[in-house]
């Protein structure tokens, strides 16, 4: 069992940058293929962006976010982060934290996801 836990949301203007960060339990940190998702009301949930196993591995984003959006991760803290510059309105989201383990390689589909955070809600104002 994996433990996953969100923070860093909060309400920020536009243009402005949050970061968040996502701490997950295990000894074996560095083999969690992990993502970060964002839902709002009525919709379904959209991958962000992902990165693989370790601190130099693969990164992946959804376009929407390209360039504006960087994922890393620390493992020696067994922690993931989303550094959010730039941000817009529609970004306005609850944002998860999830876990692929074992590793699936399908980076955009949440079923492929094993553990999943409680949320942390970003709201961008206008």
């Amino acid at each position: 069992q994996v433990h996953v836990i969100e923070s860093g949301g909060g309400l920020v203007q536009a243009g402005g940058s949050l970061t968040l960060s996502c701490a997950a339990s295990g000894d074996t940190f560095s083999s969690y293929k992990m993502g970060w998702f964002r839902q709002t009301p009525g919709a379904e949930r959209e991958f962000v962006a992902g990165i693989g196993m370790r601190e130099t591995d693969e990164t992946n984003y959804v376009d929407s976010v390209k360039g504006r959006f960087t994922i890393s991760r620390d493992n020696s803290k067994n922690t993931m982060y989303l550094h959010m510059n730039s941000l817009k309105p529609e970004d306005t989201a609850v944002y998860y934290c999830a876990v692929d383990l074992p590793p699936r390689g399908r980076w955009r589909v949440p079923d492929d996801y094993d553990y999943w955070g409680q949320g942390t809600q970003v709201t961008v104002s206008s």
